[in-house]
This record gives structure tokens, C-alpha cells and sequence, in this order.
């Protein structure tokens, strides 16, 4: 089943923006497809949970950054300075991720 016929105009268009967000923490050159595919999975999980709204979608991309920055040996780097500048939380994100942690 296509993603579009699973979720409404709405969602989508929220999904959209949220992996856009997202894709702004990764550092140059590291905004490929398959990282991009990677955090895409994540929000779409998040939709497929029932919370679709756009802070909640954009949390799940932004954790998927920083869980893809865990497992990537430091390669990549969570880009702070952005990060505060968007108000973005970062230790609430990852024990989003890893909720065994809190």
C-alpha cells in the first residue's frame, strides 16, 4: 500500500515538513538518500502509531537524527546550534528513541 493512500493530505503534508526539520540537523554531506529514507521510516512509524500531528511527527524525525548519530560511530554530528535555535529538546528525543533509558 502506498503512503498516500494510508494517510490524509494533512498528515502528508505534515510528514513532509517533519523530515524537512529533521534533515536540517545532519551535516553537510551527510544528507543523502539513505539517511533521508531512514528518518522518513521513522515518522512514518510515528503516523502509523496514531499521533500525527506535526510537533509529534517532527519529534520522531529529530529522534531519528540523533539515534542515527548513536549508531553511526560519531560520523555524524547532532548540530546543536540549530537545535536550540528551533527549541528542540534533545535528551527528551532520545528517551523517546530509547525508553527503556528513563
Amino acid at each position: 500500500m502506498f503512503i498516500a493512500e494510508r494517510f490524509d493530505s494533512r498528515t502528508l503534508a505534515s510528514m513532509e515538513v517533519a523530515l524537512e526539520r529533521a534533515c536540517q540537523h545532519l551535516p553537510k554531506g551527510t544528507d543523502d538518500h539513505k539517511t533521508r529514507r531512514y528518518i522518513a521510516r521513522r515518522i512514518i512509524k510515528c503516523a502509523d502509531r496514531g499521533d500525527r500531528t506535526l510537533d509529534g511527527l517532527t519529534e520522531a524525525g529529530q529522534a531519528a537524527v540523533l539515534e542515527k548519530t548513536l549508531h553511526s560511530g560519531g560520523r555524524l554530528k547532532f548540530n546543536r546550534r540549530t537545535a536550540d535555535a528551533q527549541g528542540i529538546r534533545p535528551r527528551a528525543a532520545v528517551l523517546r528513541v530509547f525508553p527503556i533509558c528513563s
